[in-house]
């Protein structure tokens, strides 16, 4: 039988860690970034492309979750190694993360050009999140494995928290880029952000890893 108290304790936790893995994983320049970024720019039906990157990784999210702990349920011994692997891609990311650190970059997004139909804006929305392959590799695979580590009664907290994570980022993208712009423009602000995501990627694999040698 479950136990109440300890999942009511458990919720926070798992919601952190997966509002922090998603925000780690997602603020990064892009394309899609970029595309909803220059709507926020042009105030051109910037809450349906908002509407739908959020709710597309949230879907994503979820089913990367559920359908790897359904594969995952029978097989300890896989899921200690998709811990792992998830891990060192943790650690990984996180080295790349820190290494853009020291480098100078930004993102800009130009608002001229000629305007789109909602239909046109909702296609490049889909095409920008659903055709990059690293959105499989990241939210499905990635986030899935590593959320199918969750007890089964804490598995939604982490989803609702990924989820925000992805729902508050592009908010913030898109309704507010005309006071974000000149932030994201400016250099020292992405390396200050990519030193932040690179400790905090460092972190989380070391949670993994000591998930994965307590045996799950």
């Amino acid at each position: 039988m479950t136990n109440l108290p300890d999942t009511v304790s458990g919720m926070a936790p798992a919601f952190v860690q997966g509002l922090v893995l998603s925000f780690g994983l997602i603020v990064a320049i892009g394309s899609q970034n970029a595309f909803v970024l220059r709507q926020g720019l042009r105030r051109e039906h910037v809450g349906s492309v908002v509407l739908f990157c959020a709710l597309a990784d949230a879907v994503l999210i979820a089913a990367g979750v559920y359908g790897m702990a359904q594969a995952l349920g029978e097989r300890p011994g896989v899921a200690r190694a998709l811990a792992l692997a998830g891990a060192v891609f943790l650690a990984t990311y996180g080295w790349q993360a820190l290494r853009r650190a020291r480098q100078s970059h930004q993102l800009r997004a130009q608002a001229s050009g000629a305007g789109l139909s909602l239909t046109a804006a909702i296609a490049q929305a889909a095409a920008f999140t659903l055709l990059n392959p690293h959105v499989y590799l990241d939210t499905v695979l990635l986030v899935g494995s590593i959320g199918a580590q969750q007890p089964a009664t804490l598995r939604l907290w982490f989803v609702v928290g990924a989820s925000v994570a992805s729902m508050v980022w592009f908010v913030s993208l898109g309704f507010g880029a005309r006071w974000l712009a000149p932030w994201f423009a400016r250099p020292k602000a992405w390396q200050i952000l990519d030193y932040l995501i690179g400790l905090t990627m460092w972190v989380l694999a070391l949670l993994l890893v000591q998930h994965a040698w307590n045996g799950g």
